[in-house]
């Protein structure tokens, strides 16, 4: 097949929402429709009855909740589809950050009874910066909910952005028969069928049928009557304004009993955009050109604790890459060669001969990367767009077992590496400060250093309010200012020097007081537009 052909078959996109939105519930029916799983892991009341594909950790497994990104690789009518899953609880938000300079679209859940909640509005926030088309599913239609015209209205106002509905629901709660495709003017009304897709459907190609009156009698009239209604407010979908990230296609349905859902995925892989370009140091990459190029964007240690085993997830950009072929590192300067790459179904991995722009592969890591190492076939080139933020939260690392100083300072190195969290230390000392987005990201770090490195350690709260990476084109003052400011400068994982403001006021004193001092708010000095 030919490369052209292997781009326009390829969609990779990232499910994102708030946490109990239904996320890793969409995602597992999409799997079943192509036909990588054959049973759903049932969640209820938080609890997971039979653990979800996509969350493979074991903290994740006894919480309920995904707190590291699943990459999925499954096909279904003849697309290749490149599923990221991300996490859900605000306090790993950096973690889907990240994962959004991965993807070529999105997909928003949206809960149908809460309607947009905060996290949801930062996530569309990042989209939005990075002009990533969106789709929204509003889920949970089976519950009691919002009406769907206020739905639809919260959406714009809140996300700030166009939508547009291309599915309608027939009721909704325990009246809840089905929903009506808008794009292809269909009617689907299905049995609530949990653990696999949905046997029966009857399809009616327009309203006007009188079948439609047989079928829901206490529906039917309402339903024309919505349809007319959304006719006259929404203009005909425009496929362009989608890609652009102008509008936002929304669809309505039940994850948990597969209504609506095959709708949404249908459409998906006819509009969805293919693996698209990506802007480095140098210049654009095209995913059409020969050359091999891609980006790390996440590394795991440990995804098996027994081998000890570290994966880097590397996005490729351009051309092909092939097992044993040799690529070039570019922060390195050095050739790497790798045996065995491999795509994912969550935990579950398969050895792949060759990959193309929009495939995520995993390579098996002995230290070799940091997130945002670019590879290519010898140019030498940094992709852009994949920054550590300020962290929210600092708490200084101890050390509570000195037998284990080794493991302790191994374990933190590797996590922090992977992106859970951001480490920063003083050359002068043994200081070491850990910041992250949220207070359960210190629960998982201690869990996994214990269980992972037998490492035993506690979190002790520092008053510090942001991070500012610092540069100078002035080599004294930039001296000076590390001098008087010892107490608050540190260095991150690229020994970049970073100043960790203890408050809002000192912060703006300092910048006042330093003139020739840059304060970024981001990692990435020269492409820093947005502060998330």
């Amino acid at each position: 097949m030919k490369q052209s052909e292997e781009l326009a078959r390829r969609r990779t996109f990232a499910i994102i929402s708030h946490p109990d939105a239904g996320k890793t519930t969409l995602t597992e029916k999409f799997l079943l429709y192509g036909g990588a799983i054959q049973v759903a892991g049932a969640v209820k009341s938080n609890k997971i009855k039979k653990t979800a594909t996509s969350d493979f950790m074991e903290i994740e497994r006894q919480r309920g909740i995904s707190v590291a990104t699943s990459v999925m690789t499954f096909e279904y009518n003849e697309t290749l589809i490149n599923l990221l899953d991300t996490p859900g609880h605000k306090d790993f938000a950096e973690d889907t950050y990240r994962t959004l300079t991965a993807v070529d679209s999105v997909i928003l859940v949206i809960d149908s009874v809460k309607g947009v909640e905060t996290q949801t509005e930062r996530l569309m926030e990042v989209c939005r910066m990075r002009r990533t088309p969106v789709i929204i599913f509003i889920n949970k239609m089976d519950l009691e909910g919002r009406d769907p015209f206020d739905l639809l209205d919260e959406l714009e106002k809140k996300l700030s952005i166009n939508v547009q509905p291309l599915s309608w629901p027939v009721n909704k709660g325990s009246e809840f028969k089905g929903v009506y495709n808008l794009f292809d003017k269909t009617l689907q009304l299905f049995q609530p069928e949990k653990q696999t897709i949905e046997k029966d459907r009857i399809e009616i190609s327009e309203l006007k049928d009188p079948l439609l009156d047989e079928i829901i009698p206490r529906d039917a009239g309402q339903l024309r009557e919505d349809a007319q209604l959304l006719s006259g407010v929404y203009p005909e979908f425009d496929i362009q304004d989608y890609l652009a990230a102008n509008i936002a296609p929304v669809f309505f349905g039940s994850a948990r009993n597969n209504f609506g859902v095959k709708e949404l995925l249908d459409t998906f892989i006819r509009i969805a955009p293919t693996p698209q370009s990506r802007e480095t140091d140098k210049r654009i990459i095209h995913p059409e050109e020969d050359a091999f190029s891609g980006f790390v964007f996440k590394i795991h240690a440990n995804i098996d604790p027994k081998h000890r085993n570290r994966i880097a997830f590397v996005r490729i950009v351009s051309g092909k890459f092939e097992r044993n072929k040799y690529i070039f590192h570019c922060r390195l300067k050095k050739e790497l060669k790798f045996s065995s790459p491999a795509t994912f179904l969550a935990s579950a991995r398969n050895i792949i001969e060759e990959a193309f722009p929009g495939d995520v592969i995993g390579l098996y890591d002995t230290g070799n990367f940091k997130i945002g190492d670019s590879l290519s076939e010898g140019e030498v080139l940094q992709f852009r767009g994949i920054p550590n933020f300020s962290p929210e939260i600092f708490k200084e690392l101890i050390n509570r077992d000195p037998m284990k100083t080794k493991q302790l300072e191994k374990g933190i190195e590797q996590l922090t590496e992977e992106g859970v969290a951001q480490l920063f230390y003083q050359q002068h000392g043994n200081k070491k400060v850990v910041g992250v987005v949220g207070d359960l990201q210190f629960e998982v770090i201690q869990y996994r250093l214990k269980n992972e490195y037998g490492a035993s350690c506690e979190f002790v709260p520092k008053d510090i309010h942001k991070a500012c990476w610092v540069t100078s084109s002035d080599k004294q003052k930039l001296e000076e200012f590390i001098r008087f400011k010892s107490q608050n400068v540190y260095h991150d994982k690229d020994d970049h020097l970073v100043f960790l403001a203890p408050s809002e006021w000192l912060l703006k004193v300092t910048k006042e007081a330093n003139p020739e001092i840059t304060f970024h708010t981001t990692s990435e000095f020269k492409t820093e537009k947005v502060e998330v």
